[in-house]
């Protein structure tokens, strides 16, 4: 079996066409991201509401409901394969995945709108669930955050992910504003146990609750770790109608397993 391990600003996969296959997908990602250090586990399969079904784990074996980086990446290696053409449709737990490829590594995808929405679920933190059942995402402000207080919040992110605040637990996204049109954001995952170099989904979670709040407007920069990502959204009063996630994709071995 060929596996591609690819990444997404940073954020890395393991990834296969399972089209027709009977496999076991939670012992895959164990076995899979132990080998190359992968954050998740995605394999394609058929769809007849799509052009193609998205199957997403954690690292540790969990199912989740979606992934934007992993979408993204997942729509280069559908283009890639001629599993899809340059605008594709991506059924995920999450709902819908509409995807578009930009350049050979540039790729952007339609996210799902919130399902679940609370701007102060613990105080000033914020939680979001980004579809239905969403991806859950708590988003808190750490002015002046810098890359290598990573460390020093460690403990806070690993509290906030397991807080009965956040039921089904929650990927953290720490941010700080660098100026009126970027965000630097750090990340704490679910399932993955630990901090992530981006988080698609999180940056996205996170210029939500900031255009919910009044404070942009239609585009944001968000600088994660492992690159750069551009969140575009719309809507109005109060409801985002359209968010798009855009960034890097990239190719970096594979594996014959």
């Amino acid at each position: 079996m060929n596996v591609t391990y690819m990444n997404g600003a940073g954020n890395d996969f393991m990834v296969i066409d399972a089209r027709g296959l009977e496999l076991d997908f939670s012992a895959m990602a164990l076995k899979l991201c132990k080998l190359s250090g992968a954050d998740g586990f995605m394999a394609v399969d058929t769809s007849e509401v799509a052009d193609f079904r998205l199957h997403f784990y954690n690292a540790d074996g969990s199912r989740g409901e979606m992934c934007g980086n992993g979408a993204r990446c997942i729509c280069r290696f559908a283009y890639d394969n001629g599993i899809a053409g340059e605008c594709m449709t991506v059924q995920t737990d999450a709902g819908i995945v509409h995807g578009q490829r930009l350049s050979e590594n540039q790729y952007r995808v339609r996210l799902n709108e919130p399902g679940v929405l609370d701007l102060n679920r613990k105080g000033d933190i914020a939680y979001l669930e980004l579809g239905n059942p969403g991806v859950p995402h708590a988003v808190l402000e750490v002015p002046g955050l810098r890359w290598e207080d990573k460390e020093a919040l460690r403990q806070q992110g690993r509290a906030l992910r397991y807080d009965p605040a956040f039921p089904k637990g929650a990927n953290v996204n720490m941010y700080t504003w660098i100026d009126e049109s970027t965000i630097r954001i750090l990340t704490y995952e679910r399932g993955v146990e630990d901090y992530t170099l981006a988080c698609g989904t999180g940056s996205a979670s996170t210029v939500v609750v900031l255009w919910l709040k009044g404070l942009v407007k239609e585009r944001l920069t968000v600088e994660n770790p492992g690159g750069t990502l551009t969140v575009t959204l719309s809507g109005s009063d109060g409801k985002v109608t359209e968010l798009w996630l855009e960034g890097p994709t990239e190719i970096v071995k594979h594996y014959d397993i």
